[in-house]
């Protein structure tokens, strides 16, 4: 019998194919949105572990999460520099790394930090840690050499952003790969960042840092014609120093229960404290709704190639109502025709579902390697147990179809059949 249906199959080749085709690109829709989605969700809650609290100035949670961890180039509104001495200060506190932003070179965003962020991060390749204004560290994915000049750019420069010409970074070491955007991260010294943009810090009368730089050119925004800076200066992170605005600063605190106490004492009318993990909640429901309506359209499309094939099946088996009658007349029972006829359509979807899921997951790879290629945030697709179940019950509604089918065959009379 097996050789039977594999003689008919190779006989009817041209609509096997068809069949089988409809059935994996179908499938492969619905396999390909949610390896994606899983993607998404597991590789920005990696890329966000590394960061317990993150304090910026009032405004969007959002936004401050998505450019100071993901490094997106969206500028910030700065908080007072003094936030940073107090936190550095306070004895629940185990780390506070600034972060400052607002230019890039070669596509790569440049960022201004700490050495204590750079530990933080990951141990290094090869190299050292910056020790100078003038010399920085390239993440993993940066497709720099050791030594090589970084000349940086405000902003972007596809967007018109202009190059600094003050100073020129040297990279002398790399990072280890981290799975985050932080790969493609080119990490300089803060205060090399201040000093591009002409936020030296300079005591006020009332010993505050004295800065009146708007929102937008001391979060994204440069002076030009400054003199030039002594890149082979000696770095000081003497933060005790009232330092100028930061758009971020990343804390890690001493305890859970530390971490709390700070969220909430630094969410007031000059601050916003906010847990990474808590903001990527709120953008998983928005994602999950777009999943549904992603969900929807696939299982509306799956339904109506189930119709299509069902129909064309049964047209199929009126053709066939001749070779069917002749099995019959040379003896072959009702239940033979019946497995028959249900296991020809039945290993065509099968098919079609195997070489859907194969599909569905290349897609995603491919989606996700894209995506980590712009970002730099490791995005693993992945197969989860859930999958197994999805493909059984695939299969189980396919068993179900393909037995329409063959009753019809099954209920056909031979001396009826033989004089169609």
């Amino acid at each position: 019998m097996i050789g039977f249906i594999l003689a008919d199959l190779r006989r009817l080749w041209a609509g096997s194919l068809v069949v089988v085709l409809l059935v994996a690109l179908a499938t492969a829709l619905g396999v390909a949105v949610t390896l994606q989605e899983r993607a998404l969700r597991l590789g920005s809650a990696r890329a966000a572990d590394k960061f317990d609290l993150v304090i910026g100035a009032p405004g969007s949670e959002t936004q401050l999460i998505l450019s100071s961890i993901f490094l997106q180039p969206w500028p910030l509104p700065l908080m007072d520099g003094t936030v940073l001495s107090r936190l550095l200060a306070d004895p629940r506190v185990a780390s506070a790394a600034p972060v400052g932003f607002g230019d890039s070179f070669g596509g790569y965003p440049v960022v201004g930090t700490s050495t204590g962020l750079v530990h933080q991060l990951e141990v290094l390749a090869e190299g050292r840690v910056f020790a100078a204004l003038g010399e920085a560290v390239a993440g993993s994915a940066v497709d720099l050499p050791i030594g090589y000049a970084v000349k940086p750019t405000h902003g972007l420069a596809e967007l018109g952003g202009h190059a600094h010409t003050e100073l020129a970074y040297r990279i002398v070491g790399r990072l280890e790969p981290t799975g985050t955007a932080w790969d493609r991260a080119i990490l300089v010294p803060m205060q090399a960042v201040w000093a591009l943009h002409g936020m030296e810090a300079e005591p006020g009368a009332d010993g505050h840092h004295a800065h009146d730089h708007g929102h937008d050119e001391a979060a994204s925004g440069a002076k030009a014609g400054h003199a030039p800076i002594d890149a082979d200066a000696a770095l000081s992170e003497d933060w005790g120093k009232v330092p100028p605005g930061l758009p971020a600063i990343l804390v890690k605190p001493k305890s859970i229960a530390d971490a709390y106490k700070l969220r909430q004492e630094y969410r007031d009318t000059a601050t916003l404290a906010v847990f990474p993990g808590e903001v990527l909640t709120n953008l998983y429901v928005t994602l999950g709704d777009a999943k549904r309506v992603l969900v929807a359209v696939t299982t509306g499309a799956q339904v109506l190639v189930a119709a299509a094939i069902l129909l064309v099946t049964i047209l199929h088996v009126g053709q066939r109502r001749r070779q069917i009658g002749a099995l019959r007349a040379f003896g072959a029972p009702r239940r033979a025709v019946f497995v028959i006829v249900w296991s020809e359509l039945f290993a065509l979807v099968a098919a079609g579902v195997l070489i859907g899921f194969s599909l569905g997951f290349g897609a995603a790879k491919f989606i996700a390697g894209y995506l980590s290629g712009e970002s730099g945030v490791a995005m693993p697709v992945v197969f989860a147990a859930g999958d197994g179940l999805l493909m059984s019950l695939i299969l189980a509604f396919a068993a179900i179809l393909a037995v329409l089918p063959a009753v019809l065959a099954y209920r056909q009379s031979p001396a009826a059949a033989l004089r169609a």
